[in-house]
């Protein structure tokens, strides 16, 4: 039983800190001591609970149940080996008890020996009629050993015994969604609301899973009919407010993130798809607004820096645009996504330097998309930075070898350096790897290809 603050429950815990305070020892039966202790353990004090623990069993030397308590205190501490041999002794005296199975998978859980777990676990089952924290238990097992047709089996069995285990039904629906059995999701929830037709969360996870395969109808019906069991169930309305994104009804849709926001703490999330839709109907001051509410809500979070920077991007307001991704990157300086706006946006603004800055940071980042390697390089060949130019397009060959990009922008660079034997080698891989290319060459490097070699080889390869 656990202790109220408001009620009679608690006497047994006054009593029991009254007695820590003055040091007289004071008589409590074992189920008391039981309780004290499931309390300061639900309450994350194991001080506390060990002080009980200790006290309990000098008055009952011989409950199992505080014995076990003990062995839950050592599991918490990493203490396997003491709780293991406690384990084995308590088994010895009462074989027959399932709590000392659960601890002894618990143990072996924390080793990651799931299926020895599983198998510990099985034989409890055997032992009581109380079996749903068991079947959860052994589904969680195996969703640690990645084995999620076996986890879903267990989870069903438990909102087999009970139809309102919310927690086995987001278990049961996340197995389905990791096997990409969407289909099989819609068809067991669909039985799941035939027995329990106002569950506002199967009709919820219902409406999700036709949302991941673009049946936006049957999606919103299935966020109606949450909404009717449950009319605060905030994450229906963000749900269905998705839906009416992909269904072109903005204004239904803001409604209901409107909803959401009036029912609960605002969320950058809501604050962030109210301004696209504004976006959507050309409401630009309404549209910045929600904006600038999502990056003050949130400052973290990088798709509402995104959205305003796009969104002045669009709108050709380049320095407004940019003063938005510096304030985004002062926050985070790792993110990838912000360098690549900020390279962009310089680049609009004739700021070659500071694009190919950015551009250099998001190969620094890890992003080695080619596009980054070609944008960076010929940010260089502007600037006049012919070496940094041709070591930037020699590492990018490392990650797209043979590829004819790279080849004719390194053949114009060896060329416009005299390095001619070079420059021809590249210049023969573009031409090899595709022809199509060619272009580069007059395109970036107009002095190279008058040049009468460049034009004999490419002449040649037509």
């Amino acid at each position: 039983m656990e202790f109220s603050h408001n009620d009679n429950n608690n006497l047994p815990l006054s009593k029991f800190e009254s007695m820590l305070k003055t040091n007289h020892v004071l008589f409590f039966d074992s189920e008391e001591f039981e309780n004290i202790i499931h309390h300061y353990l639900n309450q994350g004090k194991i001080a506390l609970a060990k002080k009980a623990i200790k006290l309990g069993l000098d008055q009952h030397t011989t409950s199992i149940n505080l014995r076990l308590f003990k062995v839950e205190v050592y599991v918490l501490e990493d203490k396997l080996i003491e709780a293991d041999t406690l384990l084995n002794e308590l088994h010895s005296l009462d074989p027959t008890n399932e709590e000392i199975y659960i601890q002894k998978a618990n143990i072996l859980s924390k080793k990651d020996e799931h299926q020895q777990a599983i198998d510990v676990l099985k034989r409890a089952l055997e032992l009581t009629d109380d079996v749903v924290d068991l079947y959860s238990l052994i589904g969680m097992e195996y969703l640690f050993l990645d084995q999620f047709e076996e986890a879903k089996v267990y989870f069903m069995k438990c909102l087999e015994v009970d139809l309102e285990d919310y927690s086995a039904l987001y278990n049961v629906i996340y197995c389905f969604e990791f096997l990409g059995q969407n289909e099989e999701a819609i068809t067991y929830l669909n039985i799941f609301l035939d027995k329990n037709p106002y569950c506002e969360v199967a009709w919820h996870q219902l409406g999700k899973q036709y949302y991941a395969l673009g049946n936006y109808k049957k999606a919103l019906a299935a966020f109606d009919f949450a909404i009717i069991s449950d009319d605060s169930f905030v994450g229906a309305y963000l749900e269905k407010g998705k839906v009416l994104e992909k269904l072109n009804r903005y204004e239904d849709a803001i409604e209901n993130y409107s909803i959401s926001l009036k029912l609960d703490e605002p969320t950058s999330f809501a604050l962030l798809r109210i301004g696209s839709c504004y976006e959507q109907l050309k409401n630009d001051s309404l549209a910045v607004q929600y904006y600038y509410r999502t990056v003050h809500e949130d400052p973290l979070l990088d798709k509402g820096w995104i959205a305003i920077t796009k969104y002045y991007n669009r709108k050709k307001n380049y320095q407004k645009a940019l003063y938005y991704i510096n304030k985004a990157i002062n926050i985070d300086t790792e993110n990838v996504i912000y360098w690549k706006l900020y390279s962009q946006i310089n680049q609009r603004l004739n700021l070659y330097e500071e694009a190919e800055r950015g551009f250099k940071k998001t190969l620094e980042l890890g992003n080695y998309e080619l596009n980054t390697w070609l944008s960076r390089g010929d940010l260089l060949i502007k600037l006049g930075e012919s070496q940094a130019a041709i070591y930037n397009f020699e590492q990018a060959l490392e990650f797209y070898p043979e590829n004819a990009e790279l080849e004719y922008r390194l053949a114009g660079l060896y060329f416009s350096l005299n390095e001619i034997d070079k420059g021809t080698f590249h210049l023969k891989n573009g031409i090899r790897y595709n022809e199509d290319y060619a272009f580069i060459i007059e395109e970036l490097f107009p002095e190279v290809s008058n040049r009468i070699l460049v034009k004999k080889l490419l002449k040649t390869s037509l």
